[in-house]
């Protein structure tokens, strides 16, 4: 019996998680035992506690109960409270998933007590190191054993961090091994799409028309936190909503929340208030996003999941960062990046929402990742 510990902590690492434990549940059940542990880095119950219940995700062994705080006070917790789980359950490894402080804090407390690490979206770059997740993410690819990157583009980037392509077993941090795979999360779409239909009423809640709204998202932190950013941001959704005659939709991080009164200026702020199309709704659990994802006619997003998930969907995205690690999406033209700069934000929506024939090819696998990373952890962990 293999068994693995999985370390979630943010809200994208909980719905990639689910997508393990139902290949677990429905094919390797009798080879396989997964111990779940939650570093409580998003501790909001509409973040976390909703995605367990409508995912089926089983409820985790351990919760850390981290909380907020900074990088290095969050990240340390986590290391203390991984290592001593690792001690006491000596697993045969650590699935850690993307780029969060929860990942580093696993990687690192594996790495230190030589429990071998098993990366699921490994290989990510956006070249960009001033990004937390950045360093996150390499750092976490260079502990690993096993590293399973969902695209073409991310193996490449391995091979040129020096990562060797024709390593032989046994497989160690020494000499790992790497794979193009495929998404665990486009396992999860096409997984879910069809229960989103039945089990939510977004749609209805929220008074959308199919393919008459723009389904926008804002979270990270230069984003939110730099004022002229947020209302170049704000301001360039609220200009296209009323020029397009289009609903914009932004089920809104709580943190963000907090921060409109403060950072947007008084006349950006009025003009967003009295515009009735500017629907800013609570934070959408995975099943409200998958339907609004569905339906919409455009995404406009800073983060990573939402640009992906857009793209199974065929929706074409605006991508609100100066650089994306899913570069495919814009070599094939189903997506832009624009930077939080309101000539460009526009000009994008604009290039996209009246532009046909967009290509949505076969980038991220065939939908069966997850089978396939529990194959390979049986055969080499």
């Amino acid at each position: 019996m293999l068994k693995i510990v999985t370390i979630i902590g943010a809200r994208p690492q909980i719905i990639k998680a689910a997508a393990l434990s139902r290949a677990i549940k429905g094919g390797f059940a009798d080879k396989i035992k997964e111990i779940i542990v939650h570093t409580g880095q998003h501790y909001d119950a509409n973040m976390s506690q909703v995605f367990f219940d409508e995912l089926g995700i089983p409820a985790p062994d351990y919760n850390l109960n981290v909380g907020s705080g900074s990088h290095g006070k969050q990240t340390a917790a986590m290391i203390v409270g991984i290592e001593e789980i690792l001690i006491k359950e000596k697993p045969n490894a650590i699935v850690l998933y993307g780029d969060t402080n929860s990942t580093l804090a696993g990687a690192i407390a594996a790495s230190k007590i030589h429990v071998p690490v098993a990366h699921i979206e490994a290989g990510l770059r956006s070249f960009n190191k001033a990004m937390p997740e950045e360093i996150n993410r390499i750092m976490c690819d260079h502990a690993s054993t096993l590293l399973f990157s969902p695209t073409k583009t991310g193996y490449d980037n391995l091979l040129r961090e020096g990562f060797n392509p024709a390593a032989k077993a046994p497989y160690s941090a020494n000499n790992p091994k790497i794979y193009h795979c495929g998404d665990v999360m486009y396992d999860n779409s096409l997984h879910f799409s069809t229960v989103a239909e039945s089990k939510t009423n977004v749609l209805t809640k929220l008074s959308l028309t199919k393919n008459k709204f723009i389904l926008a998202t804002i979270h990270r932190n230069n984003n939110t936190d730099e004022p002229e950013r947020l209302n170049a941001l704000f301001k360039s959704l609220n200009d296209i909503s009323l020029k397009y005659q289009l609903e914009v939709v932004l089920p809104l991080h709580p943190r963000t929340a907090k921060l409109l009164e403060t950072n947007l200026t008084a006349e950006n702020l009025a003009a967003i208030k009295a515009n009735s199309g500017f629907k800013i709704a609570e934070p959408a659990s995975f099943l409200e996003m998958i339907a609004l994802e569905k339906n919409c006619c455009l995404v406009m997003t800073d983060s990573g999941g939402v640009q992906k998930e857009a793209f199974y969907f065929e929706k074409p995205c605006v991508i609100l960062r100066p650089e994306t690690e899913w570069v495919e999406l814009v070599e094939c033209g189903a997506a832009i990046v624009t930077d939080a700069n309101e000539t460009r934000i526009k000009s994008a929506f604009e290039t996209l929402y009246t532009k046909g024939g967009l290509k949505f090819p076969l980038l991220y696998g065939d939908g069966h990742a997850s089978e396939f990373i529990c194959r390979e952890m049986l055969a080499n962990l």
